[in-house]
């Protein structure tokens, strides 16, 4: 289940079913009745009763029952200060409880609404430097998960989806949602897109996938957008539209497949290095200051490439001579437990 106030945000919400609720309210009103009716048999003596006699445990119960609905027939009552005091701090407190938990799902009901839009407007003042995933299918899950994979806590990832179940799925999974196509711009704004850190684009199609690039440029014009389409021949119409970085999923796809068959050894390191977690990562870091002054081979990590003054020079580029402070390292590393880090 999800929060969502007309603008169509969906914060991550997980709610109990509506059997759960009524078991659990059931259970507390028992609760509060049996504590009632213990202080009152507890205190029989302290009770008259018009009809005389004793106060018994059916009394007792009875008594409770109508306090406690505010019915109040005054056949029992307490007849001494003891007793009245213990009414008027234990037993009336109790009825107001009693009273909060029968009527409980009728205030939740009216109030649900207010705090649904005061969680959303806090949601609004707050989130920054968020990762917004246009795209809930099997591309966006997959990007998803490498993103919890490399330190992205789940709080600063946002989906966007047009399908109120991809929407469920990840508001379930503790991700913020914003339900609608992300190629609009009304819908772009409830991500707050102005204020990401970054965007990835993981539609369907290919048109949808330009769309959307072109629609983020235009609410942001700095924020990096790595965007993935099907067909090669539309990475360049993606690029100009404003993707920083475009993965062809086909032809990358196509590739693995063809060097499955004569080169098996490859695809299954070309796997390790894709997911996280285990046998070798793929990772990018800065330069440590132990590191400055030595050439990329000396170093532990197998070091693929290394970005310095905007370019990107290859591991075998004569360029790169000995590593500078500010250079940026794309590396291979052994996938390290945390008890191993420790």
């Amino acid at each position: 289940m999800v929060n969502q106030d007309h603008s169509g945000v969906h914060l991550p919400h997980t709610e109990e079913s509506p059997a759960r609720q009524v078991w659990r309210r059931v259970l507390i009103a028992a609760i509060v009745l049996s504590a009632t009716v213990l202080i009152v048999y507890l205190h029989r003596d302290s009770y008259a009763d018009n009809q005389g006699g004793e106060i018994s445990v059916l009394d007792a119960t009875y008594y409770a029952t109508v306090t406690l609905s505010t019915t109040g027939y005054g056949d029992i009552v307490p007849v001494t200060p003891g007793a009245r005091l213990v009414n008027i701090l234990v037993i009336t407190p109790l009825r107001i409880t009693f009273l909060l938990i029968l009527i409980g799902t009728t205030l939740e009901a009216l109030t649900a609404r207010s705090r649904e839009e005061f969680q959303i407007r806090r949601w609004r003042s707050r989130v920054r430097q968020h990762v917004i995933v246009c795209g809930y299918g099997t591309k966006g899950r997959s990007a998803i998960r490498a993103l919890l994979s490399t330190g992205t806590d789940a709080a600063h990832i946002l989906v966007v989806d047009p399908s109120p179940q991809a929407i469920d799925e990840a508001t379930a999974s503790g991700f913020t949602g914003v339900l609608g196509d992300a190629g609009r711009m009304e819908v772009l704004r409830r991500t707050s897109v102005e204020k990401a850190r970054a965007v990835i684009v993981a539609a369907d199609r290919d048109d949808a996938a330009v769309l959307i690039t072109l629609t983020v440029r235009q609410l942001n014009p700095t924020v990096p957008i790595t965007a993935s389409v099907r067909e090669e021949e539309n990475a360049s119409l993606l690029r100009q539209s404003g993707a920083d970085s475009v993965i062809t999923s086909s032809a990358t796809s196509g590739r693995l497949l063809g060097l499955s068959t004569d080169q098996p050894g490859v695809v299954a390191v070309v796997e390790d290095l894709l997911t996280s977690g285990r046998g070798l990562d793929l990772a990018q870091r800065t330069v440590t200051q132990s590191e400055v002054g030595l050439a990329p081979r000396q170093l532990r990590d197998v070091v693929l490439s290394v970005a310095r003054g905007g370019r990107t020079l290859r591991f075998d580029d004569p360029l790169i001579g000995t590593l500078q402070s500010e250079d940026v390292l794309v590396v291979v590393k052994a996938h390290r437990s945390p008890a191993e880090k420790d």
